[in-house]
């Protein structure tokens, strides 16, 4: 995501700059011939591109609330990812217990903690089409590792090494059966989330709707100097070029938004969530120096600008 506030303009009609200049080409090439060519004075009704740009209007809204709606849904989930990380550190950490060995049994709580920060890290990786293995070294143990490495799906291999521990510490009576069921809801939960978010990647924006809008988007410029010109002259050019820039940036705003982990300025930020994650589990272990060893920020650049 974008971290700073003072967006510049660069940045921002830099998405459109082709299409900019072919507007500002067009437009200046329709207003010469019509200064100075009478057989090219070519004029139709202000109403025109009005109508059509107020209908192009109504649906530039829908499509920016259905990406938004979409881009909103990858927050939520993100989320919820966050609160169930936390809930089963806490759970582990609580449930878990056998007075007679605290060396295994912390060592159990620690690797189910640093697995689950793995996970996060994996689904975000893969979410954005990187390899999901990469660095989850730092949290797995080498036996973890080797079981994951012929594995397609890492994200599902990691929850299914959480339920083979839990099943163990059941019947090794670390747990009870109620405990079990509990943080089972847990591990449900995180799939489910998992499973949202993979829906949202994977589910593609309608083409044929989108390819429909930029069409009339091109239409509604093509005709707007011609309805222009007859009032205002060579004026015309840069209320053609301010009108076309609001319309293509909406619907640029749009297309970025409608897939959110795409590896854009405009992603939901599952770095910077897996991070908070990593942040607070390792509190809750008392062992800060893994967080802290790391780079605080593991950014791709963007510009001036970085993608977390």
């Amino acid at each position: 995501m974008l971290l700073r506030n003072n967006v510049p303009l660069t940045y921002i009609f830099g998405k459109i700059k082709k299409e900019l200049l072919f507007v500002i080409a067009y437009s200046v090439g329709i207003v010469i011939l019509y200064q100075n060519f009478h057989v090219t004075r070519i004029s139709i009704p202000v109403a025109v591109p009005a109508l059509l740009g107020t209908i192009i209007s109504l649906l530039l809204a829908f499509r920016s609330n259905q990406a938004y709606d979409r881009w909103w849904e990858a927050r939520i989930l993100w989320g919820a990812i966050v609160n169930d990380s936390r809930s089963i550190a806490r759970q582990i950490l609580s449930f878990v217990d056998n007075p007679y060995n605290q060396d295994d049994i912390e060592q159990f709580k620690a690797q189910f903690i640093k697995r689950q920060i793995a996970w996060c890290f994996a689904l975000s990786q893969a979410l954005r089409g990187f390899s999901p293995r990469k660095g989850l070294e730092e949290y797995l143990t080498p036996e973890q590792m080797a079981f994951i490495k012929n594995r397609k799906n890492v994200t599902t291999t990691l929850l299914e090494l959480h339920g083979m521990d839990l099943k163990k510490a059941l019947q090794e009576g670390l747990i009870n059966k109620y405990q079990q069921i509990e943080i089972d809801k847990t591990i449900s939960a995180l799939c489910n989330h998992m499973g949202g978010s993979e829906r949202i990647k994977n589910t593609v924006f309608p083409v044929t709707y989108s390819k429909y809008i930029s069409m009339s988007i091109h239409l509604f410029i093509v005709l707007l100097p011609f309805g222009l010109i007859e009032y205002f002259g060579y004026m015309e050019v840069p209320l053609v070029v301010a009108i076309a820039a609001f319309f293509l940036l909406v619907e640029k705003m749009a297309v970025h938004l409608q897939d959110p982990f795409e590896n854009k300025p405009t992603d939901t930020p599952t770095t910077t969530i897996c991070r908070t994650i990593e942040r607070d589990l390792c509190q809750m272990l008392d062992d800060n120096k893994l967080y802290e060893d790391k780079p605080q920020t593991e950014l791709a650049p963007v510009g001036s600008y970085y993608i977390l």
